[in-house]
Parts: structure tokens; C-alpha cells; sequence
């Protein structure tokens, strides 16, 4: 079993509110992965470079409800006008929070370290415009092209009274963190395997880069 920290939540806090990435696993009986966790308003094309490098899954960020809804932002599956969107059954969940990919436009293919990286930054500062009325989903057209390279997440309305993904589990420890609503996952993969990496190898990865790790239960009992 692996071995959690006495106050991992109080950590994964302060790590996020000084701009730097936590590792979070959410459940073995849901997912069962660990995702790399960034404010995304201070990710950098290094912080990409390390996405992909060591975690390897799909980088994503994840925007709240409240956000997306005023930058009618839509669910993915319930947009896409093919037989393959139909019946969208998912082992680990009812529903996926997938919404459209983006591009900022002013990036040139989207794809390089620095044009995710700028993509992530605009939508941090689209997020924390949002609550002051007067950015909507015009503006949001006018500064992002879909489809694009930042696979866009919706949060359920209530977090994680509703859902315990990692889409919520991160917004969550962001609202908590007074963040911007506007958090970067990446799920962590086995290079051996293929597999999600196991919750003891991402502790260690955490250990040996001093980055704090936290186990989802501890932040659904905190915070839902």
C-alpha cells in the first residue's frame, strides 16, 4: 500500500498557490490513475516538455462549470454529429467531461511546447475574467480557434458532490487554493506496460522530484 504523507491536502495547496504541479491518484475502484495537476495559469513550455515526457498521457484543462457555461463551452458527445458519439458507455464514469479542443490564435499548428503552453496560460486568464462579467463567449471565439491541440474538460456543477474525477478533484483543490478556475491534467503512464502507472511509482516519481502527491479520498474528505 502506498504510503501517504500526515497533510498532503495542506501541501498540494500550497504547491498549486505558488505555481507549481502536484501529483493526484484518484481511486483504484474508478480510474485507478494518477494525474500530473498544474495551475494552469503557470504553465510554462518546460512544464509541457515534462507532460509529455513523464507523464505521457493526454494534456487537458480542466475549466468549471460556471466558466464554461459562460463561454458556452458544450460537452464533446453531445455536439458530435456521428454514430460513433451515440451510446458513449464508460466503465468508470456516467458521462465524459470532454468539451471542444482549442488553439489560442496565436499560435501557428498548436502542438509545440509553446504554443500549449500559450493555449494554457489565455485559458487561465479567460477563466479568471469570467467572474467579472464582462468576457464571454465571444470574446473566448475571438481569442481561441477549435479544433485544437488543449483538450478542454467541463466540471460538474456542484465538483465533487457530484463527480470525483480528476477534472473535479483538481478544480476543487484550485477553488480551495483561490485559483483561477482553470487546471491542467495529465494522466501518468507505465513506460514498461502502457498501463497507468501504480500509485507506489508515482509516489516515488513525486519523492525524487519533491513534488507533493495526494490520494483523492483525502481530498474528497476535505473538501466535498
Amino acid at each position: 500500500m502506498v504510503q501517504r504523507t500526515d497533510d498532503a491536502l495542506s501541501s498540494a495547496l500550497s504547491a498549486l498557490s505558488a505555481g507549481e504541479p502536484i501529483l493526484v491518484h484518484d481511486f483504484d475502484d474508478r480510474e485507478g490513475e494518477t494525474d500530473v495537476v498544474y495551475p494552469a495559469g503557470a504553465v510554462e513550455p518546460a512544464d509541457v516538455a515534462r507532460l509529455r515526457n513523464d507523464a505521457g498521457g493526454l494534456v487537458c484543462v480542466a475549466l468549471s462549470h460556471e466558466v464554461s457555461e459562460e463561454l458556452g463551452l458544450p460537452f464533446l458527445d453531445g455536439v458530435i454529429d456521428h454514430p460513433t458519439a451515440a451510446d458513449h458507455e464508460l466503465a468508470y464514469d456516467d458521462r465524459s467531461s470532454f468539451s471542444l479542443p482549442v488553439n489560442h490564435r496565436d499560435t501557428f499548428t498548436g502542438i509545440t511546447d509553446e504554443d500549449r503552453a500559450l493555449t494554457i496560460t489565455e485559458l487561465s486568464a479567460a477563466a479568471e475574467r469570467v467572474p467579472d462579467g464582462d468576457y464571454g463567449a465571444d470574446d473566448f471565439a475571438a481569442e481561441f480557434r477549435s479544433p485544437g491541440h488543449v483538450n478542454l474538460l467541463r466540471g460538474a456543477p456542484n465538483l465533487l458532490s457530484d463527480r470525483q474525477g480528476h477534472t473535479e478533484l483538481g478544480l476543487a483543490l484550485a477553488a480551495e487554493a483561490d485559483l483561477p478556475a482553470a487546471v491542467v491534467v495529465c494522466e501518468m503512464l507505465d513506460d514498461e506496460s502502457g498501463t497507468a502507472l501504480s500509485p507506489a511509482a508515482a509516489l516515488d516519481y513525486a519523492n525524487r522530484h519533491d513534488l507533493v502527491y495526494v490520494e483523492g479520498m483525502d481530498v474528497v474528505e476535505r473538501l466535498a
